[in-house]
């Protein structure tokens, strides 16, 4: 049980540290495989080569997860309503979490509780906006907006002047996606989506601050229960007994797995071999990927400008990253 405990911890530390400050991770050797020996022979190449594409392709699987873990929410919806939705992730998660992590209540400073507290909170409003923009606006264009906010904090932590660009392409991104007003979107959903990248990047800040103060996975164990405690009444007033059907039941299950449980369990695998910054590149795909499970779930179809909005924004993304890496004087070496 703690092995699993800990495994989850460090899948969403590291998933949240190669966010918010990928190059403390690049230091690590290179992963075997994933440097090229020049003169070896095709036999040996084409297992490197495999090797090196494993982890890439175990990201990319999570992300996966993740966003069509989404597009199942969305069909949800309409059964259970966006909070009720919420509520069953949310406190589905924290059981499972609970239960393998068993955490310990006792030893904890008044401090340690806040820090669990305030994660709670950015967790419960992180999900709880995210739910209710993509119950109003395509799910491609909801994650496009929400990646903003990681995206803002990377550039205002890295305070380097190329960023600057990299944030006027995040800008031009958004105005194309928006049609130069918010009205083709729907502007509240659209708020919803901004507020929920805003409350993403309090989580990396706050996630970072859990991990150090608790083992393990306990923090992150303790604060998803918060979160579900505080969406639970939410979602109780939206849907009520809904919630208690089996089916309904079942499906909150499925997007808790899947948008949690999985992704953590992938990216914990890949993150072994692969440096950080590869990861918070292929991190920066989730809008495209959205898009493709908007598409296919959900029949979302994009319009050519969205899809360049959506290009824009991952261009963005990627581009931040990376000057930040060469800002530190860190390679990524994969």
């Amino acid at each position: 049980m703690n092995d699993r405990c800990a495994a989850a911890g460090a899948a969403a530390t590291e998933r949240v540290a190669a966010v918010a400050a990928p190059q403390t991770a690049a230091a690590a050797d290179p992963a075997p495989g994933s440097v090229r020996s020049v003169g070896a022979p095709d036999s040996v190449r084409a297992p490197r080569r495999a090797a090196a594409l494993a982890p890439i392709a175990l990201v990319v699987a999570g992300g996966l997860s993740v966003q069509f873990g989404a597009s199942v929410a969305v069909l949800l919806m309409p059964r259970a309503g966006a909070l009720g939705v919420v509520t069953l992730r949310l406190a589905a998660a924290a059981l499972v979490m609970l239960v393998v992590c068993r955490p310990r209540l006792r030893g904890y400073s008044r401090a340690d509780w806040g820090t669990v507290l305030a994660f709670g909170v950015a967790m419960a409003g992180m999900n709880t906006l995210f739910y209710q923009a993509v119950d109003r606006i395509p799910l491609g264009a909801a994650v496009t907006l929400e990646v903003l906010g990681p995206l803002a904090l990377s550039v205002i932590a890295s305070r380097r002047l190329i960023n600057l660009v990299w944030a006027g392409l995040a800008l031009g991104g958004v105005v194309l996606l928006s049609g130069g007003g918010f009205d083709r979107l729907d502007p509240v959903g659209a708020a919803y989506a901004l507020g929920a990248g805003a409350m993403w990047a309090t989580y990396i800040v706050f996630s970072a601050r859990t991990g150090r103060r608790f083992p393990q996975a306990d923090g992150l164990a303790l604060s998803m229960a918060v979160a579900a405690l505080l969406t639970l009444p939410l979602g109780v007033l939206e849907s009520g007994s809904k919630l208690l059907v089996p089916s309904t039941l079942g499906l909150g299950v499925a997007v808790a797995l899947l948008s949690s449980v999985l992704p953590y369990t992938l990216e914990l695998m890949a993150l072994r071999r692969l440096p950080a910054p590869t990861f918070a590149i292929l991190m920066s795909l989730e809008p495209a990927i959205a898009a493709t499970a908007g598409f296919l779930v959900l029949g979302q179809a994009l319009a050519p400008t969205d899809a360049l909005a959506i290009a824009l924004v991952i261009g963005a993304s990627m581009g931040a990253v990376r000057s930040q890496v060469r800002g530190t004087g860190v390679r990524d070496r994969t």
